[in-house]
């Protein structure tokens, strides 16, 4: 093995300068307070830095001191929190390295010889400052998942995770937290050594054992040895015609290849740092102008993560992956002794984003078209479930589904026979917080834009060649599609007479202690919008909201007296201002509970809720991208009606409105999420700033404004 060594650093040594000219590192850094964040990927690893620092007047129990570093590798991370041995708030920040001047470096260790595991160990190092004496008392090492389950589960801990930590000195000075995963294989290790003549890192023993370091700074490596991703390069991920984009949007390019590997695309980070099929499937239509194609392209990589991770019995699509750590600790629950991947497939939206991905690029695209043959004869691989099985049989048990599913509704239009959150589950769609559809069960997007989408796209594939079993489907998939366009919308209609709605808008204000205006001059007629749900009754859930745009952007529909109301009432809720419509400053709140009549069901909807009154980037988006797809269809051949009435000049103002705000709010459009304040105006703010919920500082669909551009429509 002494032999192995010396080759293996004489290998080194020679790839190290090909790597410094081939790969160069990426580093960005964004600030969040009380967050400041730092991504750095080469060739060896791809680590996102989170450090919360808490000021003087911090509320030391609602922002908690932190260093978490996160990989996209198994989804993994390393979390330490602090607290300032005084009780008092602790300050913390990175400072640039004295050798080279950067924040972060790559750790790249070869294995040791003779060990189980033969991954390198890799991550990152930097020199973190201590303001003032602090206590290292919880270290979370393995999965984001755990890290997430803690910082917003309460405080849950697993104390099969923590008792495996193990702590002990690190050289002379310094000490360390390890542990090894439930796969007996990985280790992730988080250590410290004193700098710059800081006090020596001392072990505290006790009930918990915990790292004590003194006032100053010390150099941290967050480091795991688990089986690297192959990222996608900014030039990589978007097409020959987009590379521009790389130089003109920097930051964003970076977030973006972040989140971009081989076999699938990423959420977000850093809580969402793996695989969630609606979040990639989404944010590829909505980029797929810009997105490389081909094999080893970001499209190819989204369908085939998503087709490899299909339910083979029912053809439902995987919503998340669970893998690395918290793969093995969910087999441990149940009692299994594994550390395969698995998926969770309680998500009703997802599976019609499929057939529509699959039709835009293997249908409507020239590469699509000439690599659908060899792509969809590839074998599955990632679930031991699905081995060996063809992706075009996924994707047809995906569809097979669908029709199954849609066909009573389109045989009988009764609000029982729409699609409705399975009755073991609270969420089922993209608002899946316990409150997102205000207690309702049917969501209006799934039932009124994506069913109908997805059947539309089923039909496409049909007549295109795909599913040769079900050649019906070429004219089944579009009978069923008219129906539910037509006929669904009328069940989440909701009209409230003028008198009323003010009424209702007027107590809300009262309600939920408003600082705005009430805006309720603004109210001419009856109120007219489509609830975010039904109710147990079958009644809409009067919350107005932003789905709208699934409408907008997934379909062309060809009822021209229900297509010019509904344009109308949508163009309304962008031009009136909250809380009578969606517009503020900020952006369009993707929840307006104003209409409620219900004190108890608007508190659930507020600034501090995730889908309450928030602005959520990629809704935006989608907005503009369906507004301009209806206006764009003016200029085509079979006109709608509504080219010709006072709705298309009210359309166009709405998409110039829509447009203000969005480039008003350049800053945050990045981001996941994010609320506001009230200072003679609507002020952006961080939604952590109200919530313990954090949001991610980069996410997938958030980064979509990469392709989605004002149109000249």
């Amino acid at each position: 093995m002494a032999s192995f060594a010396v080759i293996w650093y004489l290998f080194a040594a020679c790839l190290a300068p090909a790597l410094a000219v081939d790969c160069p590192a990426s580093r960005l850094q964004l600030s969040e307070p009380p967050y400041e964040n730092y991504f750095f990927s080469d060739c060896i690893t791809s680590s996102h830095v989170i450090v919360t620092s808490q000021e003087a007047d911090s509320n030391t129990s609602s922002v908690k001191a932190r260093l978490l570093v996160a990989w996209p590798a198994g989804n993994s991370g390393a979390a330490a929190y602090f607290e300032a041995e005084n009780n008092g708030p602790l300050g913390l920040h990175l400072e640039n390295s004295t050798s080279n001047g950067e924040v972060l470096e790559t750790v790249n260790e070869p294995a040791v010889d003779g060990a189980s595991n033969e991954n390198p160990r890799v991550g990152v190092k930097g020199l973190i400052h201590f303001d003032t004496p602090a206590l290292l008392t919880l270290p979370i090492l393995g999965s984001i998942r755990t890290i997430r389950d803690y910082s917003e589960g309460g405080g849950i801990l697993s104390l099969d995770v923590q008792n495996a930590v193990v702590t002990e000195k690190y050289g002379s000075d310094g000490g360390q937290f390890y542990r090894t995963w439930f796969d007996n294989v990985t280790t992730t290790w988080i250590d410290f050594v004193p700098t710059a003549g800081a006090e020596a890192v001392r072990i505290v023993t006790g009930d918990k054992w915990m790292l004590r370091f003194g006032t100053g700074t010390y150099e941290f490596r967050a480091t795991f040895n688990y089986p690297p991703l192959v990222q996608l390069s900014p030039s990589e991920v978007f097409n020959n015609a987009s590379q521009g984009l790389a130089r003109e949007n920097p930051d964003l390019t970076k977030s973006l290849s972040f989140l971009s590997y081989s076999n699938k695309l990423l959420a977000g980070s850093w809580r969402f740092l793996t695989y969630f099929g609606r979040d990639s499937m989404l944010s590829a239509l909505l980029m797929e102008p810009v997105l490389s194609q081909g094999e080893g392209g970001a499209i190819e990589a989204v369908i085939g993560a998503v087709l490899e991770r299909i339910n083979k019995t029912d053809g439902t699509v995987c919503h998340e992956e669970n893998l690395g750590d918290y793969a093995t600790f969910l087999a441990r629950q149940e009692g299994i002794s594994s550390t395969a991947p698995s998926c969770d497939y309680k998500m009703i939206d997802t599976d019609f984003f499929l057939p529509i991905l699959m039709k835009d690029y293997f249908v409507d695209s020239n590469t699509g078209k000439g690599r659908a043959a060899q792509f969809l004869n590839k074998k599955a691989t990632f679930l031991d479930e699905n081995a060996g099985i063809a992706y075009s049989t996924l994707a047809q048990r995906t569809a097979e589904k669908i029709m199954i599913i849609t066909a009573p509704f389109a045989s009988e239009q009764v609000a029982s026979n729409l699609l409705r959150i399975r009755d073991d589950q609270s969420v089922g769609e993209w608002r899946d917080s316990n409150s997102g559809l205000g207690g309702g069960r049917i969501p209006y997007d799934v039932n009124t834009a994506l069913a109908p989408a997805g059947l539309r796209a089923i039909a496409s594939l049909t007549k295109a060649g795909f599913f040769p079993d079900h050649s019906d489907w070429a004219e089944t998939a579009d009978m069923y599609a008219q129906t539910w366009e037509d006929e669904t919308l009328q069940f989440f209609q909701v009209s409230v007479p003028r008198s009323e709605a003010q009424q209702h808008v007027q107590q809300y204000v009262s309600d939920a202690a408003l600082a705005g205006p009430s805006n309720v001059d603004q109210i001419e007629s009856t109120m007219t919008f489509y609830g975010v749900s039904l109710d147990a009754n079958g009644e809409p859930v009067r919350i107005m909201n932003t789905d709208d745009c699934f409408r907008l952007f997934l379909l062309n529909t060809t009822n021209q007296e229900q297509l010019s109301a509904f344009l109308a009432q949508t163009a309304d809720h962008i031009l009136r201002d909250f809380p009578v419509g969606l517009h503020t400053d900020v952006g369009l709140f993707v929840a307006n509970p104003a209409y409620t009549g219900n004190k108890s069901l608007s508190n659930q909807f507020k600034n501090s809720d995730y889908h309450g009154t928030v602005v959520w980037s990629w809704q935006l988006a989608m907005m503009a991208a369906g507004l301009a797809r209806q206006l764009a269809r003016c200029r085509a051949y079979g006109a709608p009606d509504f080219c010709k009435q006072d709705v298309y000049s009210k359309v166009q103002e709405a998409y110039g409105k829509l447009w203000g705000t969005i480039n008003a709010n350049r800053a945050q459009l990045s981001g996941e999420v994010w609320s506001w304040r009230y200072d003679n105006g609507y002020q952006p703010v961080p939604l952590s700033a109200f919530s313990t919920t954090e949001s991610d500082i980069i996410q997938l669909w958030s980064l979509t404004f990469l392709a989605i551009h004002r149109e000249d429509v």
